[in-house]
């Protein structure tokens, strides 16, 4: 049985608007396994986003704790937790936030420029990451001259390029037609299985929840029962 790569406890998350409280998440409790793919479902407003951030590290909870990997990243400074970060974490959005200056293999590159390596280890680490999601001859192409679908395999590209352990995906295929959406989602399947990649995705779409290996709902800042894949 794999080890828990998540432990969530008593999570509770409130956002301030003015003096008006407006709590998202509510005494939440949530353990993922190392090697899982997770959907998460649920209305909009549920707060399926404000978990993600918190699991991702680019928010912290009001009160309770978020471990992954042994490491209760709430604890930590904005430094160390952008460390931390960029060493464990690749993200995915609807939006494939790509610069359209830069060729895929730059756009790819991008998370590797605040380390210490070299530009030639740089290329051959995005040039590698590009090849794992088949669009090693692509690698000259500016976002303009590839299709959304390729754009958000340029886009996983550069979440594994740092080869994190946990991916976190948020609508990734929100902006693609069924059958583009539905080459991303076996892509994700394929990292999840055959390189090991724990991958946590937000997603409305029931038929990209059945890409996972299991479901859970949120609803009102509270999980629900798991919905069976």
């Amino acid at each position: 049985m794999a080890d828990n790569l998540i432990q969530i406890r008593d999570v509770c998350k409130t956002y301030h608007r003015g003096k008006m409280e407006i709590p998202v998440l509510q005494a939440l409790n949530l353990d993922i396994q190392e090697g899982d793919f997770l959907a998460l479902m649920g209305p909009s407003g549920s707060g399926k986003t404000t978990l993600l951030n918190l699991i991702g590290g680019l928010d912290k909870p009001t009160s309770g704790s978020v471990e992954i990997g042994g490491q209760r990243i709430d604890q930590l400074s904005e430094t160390r937790l952008a460390r931390w970060r960029s060493r464990n974490v690749g993200f995915v959005f609807q939006l494939y936030n790509l610069l359209p200056v830069l060729t895929a293999q730059r756009n790819v590159e991008l998370p590797l420029l605040l380390t210490g390596l070299s530009g030639a280890e740089r290329k051959k680490r995005a040039l590698t990451a590009l090849s794992v999601v088949g669009l090693e001859d692509r690698a000259t192409h500016k976002p303009a001259e590839l299709s959304g679908g390729q754009e958000q395999r340029v886009a996983i590209a550069r979440a594994l390029v740092s080869d994190p352990c946990l991916l976190i995906c948020d609508e990734p295929t929100g902006d693609l037609d069924r059958k583009t959406a539905d080459e991303i989602l076996d892509l994700l399947q394929v990292l999840n299985r055959d390189h090991g990649k724990t991958i946590v995705m937000v997603t409305h779409d029931p038929k990209a929840a059945d890409h996972a290996n299991h479901r859970l709902h949120l609803d009102k800042g509270s999980l629900t029962a798991e919905i069976p894949a």
